[in-house]
């Protein structure tokens, strides 16, 4: 009678489950037919109507600009538009067909950190004459006024309160400057140190070194210098992957202990060896700072609002004194 009766509950409840499975098929069914026929594909609707946002630095081999671009790239994803990242990778020639790529498949706004900044008027004049409209990071181009709003740390000062902070230290010295001369960030950086140490008798220029800001060109150059007899007792780079190259060609050649590095970026590799009595000096980029910002006037002039035709982001002093309060794992 026991086993009878649980069979029976059992042949139930099976009836029970089959009938609300069906039950919710027909309502997720009617679910879907009312929305297919009542209402947008809001997908397809994003699609459509998505901003396309073309990026071009002048090197990806930088962890700034990677640091600059997850600034961007977060927000331009937020807001449901596309981002369009290419890689020149140093290359003016290759960034200039790279731009017109991006034109060719209809950028609404292009983000530039030029690679040299006299090499782009024509294909940016191109850009304009689309109606795109342009976004400079990092370092001007010549053309100014092709450019909607350009983005940069103070260079000029970078340069300049890390000259001031040399000239404390000493008042004689043998100096090699790393250069990049193609980039104005990099000849506003020379500058701004050359300004600060004018006037100054004791102290000499023995050389330019080209080495286009990277740590690779760096330290097989300064090594060349060396080789060749070169005297020096200092240098200043244009930034810190020029700056650890230049750390580096050192220590191989024991020559570290005798040399003061001056840099511009304070990487977290530049604050390691700051920490470490390896390098004397960087002024402090802030990339999340400049991607902040960039991202921002990227959405106001799309918008059609006004933006400032240029926007300078403070640079701060970075030394074995307050290196610590920086941290020195990760950027600013």
């Amino acid at each position: 009678m026991r086993f009878g009766k649980l069979k029976g509950n059992e042949t139930y409840f099976k009836q029970i489950f089959w009938f609300l499975l069906i039950l919710a098929d027909i309502v997720l069914m009617g679910i879907l037919f009312l929305g297919f026929f009542t209402h947008k594909d809001y997908s397809a609707n994003q699609r459509e109507n998505a901003r396309l946002i073309g990026v071009s630095y002048m090197t990806m081999n930088n962890e700034f600009y990677k640091i600059m671009s997850e600034e961007i790239s977060a927000r331009i994803a937020a807001e449901g538009d596309r981002m369009m990242l290419r890689d020149p990778a140093l290359d003016a020639g290759r960034q200039k067909e790279q731009i017109q790529e991006m034109l060719d498949q209809g950028i609404d706004l292009l983000v530039i950190t030029p690679v040299e900044w006299e090499s782009l008027a024509s294909v940016l004049e191109e850009a304009k004459a689309q109606g795109v409209r342009i976004v400079v990071l990092d370092t001007n181009v010549y053309e100014e006024d092709l450019a909607d709003c350009t983005i940069t740390s103070d260079n000029y000062e970078a340069g300049r309160i890390v000259g001031e902070y040399f000239l404390q230290k000493c008042k004689k010295a043998r100096l090699i400057l790393m250069t990049h001369e193609t980039a104005k960030s990099g000849q506003d950086r020379v500058r701004g140190f050359l300004d600060a140490v004018a006037g100054q008798e004791g102290i000499h220029i023995v050389q330019r070194i080209e080495c286009e800001g990277q740590l690779e060109i760096a330290m097989p150059r300064l090594q060349e210098a060396i080789d060749q007899g070169a005297e020096f007792d200092h240098v200043f780079c244009l930034n810190d992957l020029a700056s650890v190259g230049v750390v580096a060609a050192l220590e191989k050649n024991h020559l570290l202990e005798g040399v003061g590095v001056y840099g511009v970026d304070a990487s977290p590799d530049a604050k390691a060896l700051i920490k470490e009595g390896m390098m004397a000096a960087s002024a402090a980029q802030f990339p999340s700072e400049i991607g902040s910002k960039a991202a921002d006037v990227i959405y106001r002039l799309l918008a059609g609002e006004e933006v400032e035709k240029n926007i300078l982001v403070p640079v701060e002093l970075i030394t074995e004194e307050n290196v610590d309060a920086f941290g020195i794992d990760r950027w600013q």
